[in-house]
């Protein structure tokens, strides 16, 4: 591992992509970081090693009610439950929070019970997430049950969620959102679904449920062009290719 000495106090945004990070360089960048005022986006993607441990040193910066950041990138970076513990822990004590967009994607030890913690937070009317991605972090139904819960309760903030690549998710996923998504008071913008386990009983559960949604996406599912035409409808963007190859 190595040591970081940096000077972050007139930094506005900072990325760390595929750096190999470990938890031990975790502690002098939290440091750095947590003394800044003027951070707003945060990226530090694609570093696995980092873990539990050094997302939990993130989270003195996030609590901090002078703290900035709007934007925090977290994909691949060997994320379980714990650290969503830890964020949302960190994010409700700070209701001064201005954090819009989190992207926790393939962490694949996140699961449905990371998902749980995070609604703990994502239910409270201070929560001004507009973004949230979790794209393959091994969820199922249940999730989308926890999901859909916690935004009934604030229902106009998010405007983008990507739950993309979680296999397991399926049709009964889907309805369990729809619950959420048929609401008169629901703000979501952007969905995307690529990869869910999908048939085309979603499509017709979504084409019925859907109000504020302008985007979707359901590639890579086991869908046909005429599951299609309904939701053509009601869409500004629809995404879809057939997994059916020929031979």
């Amino acid at each position: 591992y190595f040591t970081l000495n940096l000077n972050l106090n007139k930094c506005f945004f900072f990325r760390l992509w595929s750096c190999n990070l470990s938890e031990f360089s975790w502690s002098s960048l939290a440091s750095a970081l947590t003394s800044n005022q003027h951070l707003i986006d945060l990226k530090l993607g694609n570093n696995p090693d980092l873990s539990d441990w050094g997302a939990k040193e993130l989270c003195g910066l996030l609590q901090r009610s002078d703290c900035r950041l709007e934007t925090l990138e977290l994909n691949n970076c060997g994320l379980s439950k714990s650290t969503c513990s830890s964020l949302a822990s960190a994010l409700t004590s700070n209701p001064c929070s201005r954090l819009k967009a989190l992207e926790l994607g393939e962490n694949r030890d996140l699961g449905d019970s990371g998902v749980e913690q995070l609604c703990g937070y994502l239910q409270r009317p201070d929560c001004r997430l507009e973004k949230l991605s979790l794209w393959a972090c091994s969820l199922t139904e249940s999730s989308c049950s926890s999901l859909a819960s916690a935004l009934k309760s604030n229902p106009s903030h998010l405007k983008e969620l990507n739950l993309s690549q979680n296999p397991k998710l399926r049709d009964q996923g889907v309805e369990r959102l729809c619950g959420f998504l048929q609401r008169p008071d629901c703000g979501l913008e952007k969905l995307r679904l690529s990869d869910c386990g999908l048939s085309e009983s979603s499509c017709s559960r979504l084409a019925s449920a859907l109000q504020s949604l302008r985007e979707l996406d359901v590639t890579e599912n086991d869908l046909e062009a005429s599951d299609m035409q309904e939701l053509r409808q009601h869409l500004d963007i629809l995404r879809w290719e057939s997994r059916i190859r020929s031979s």
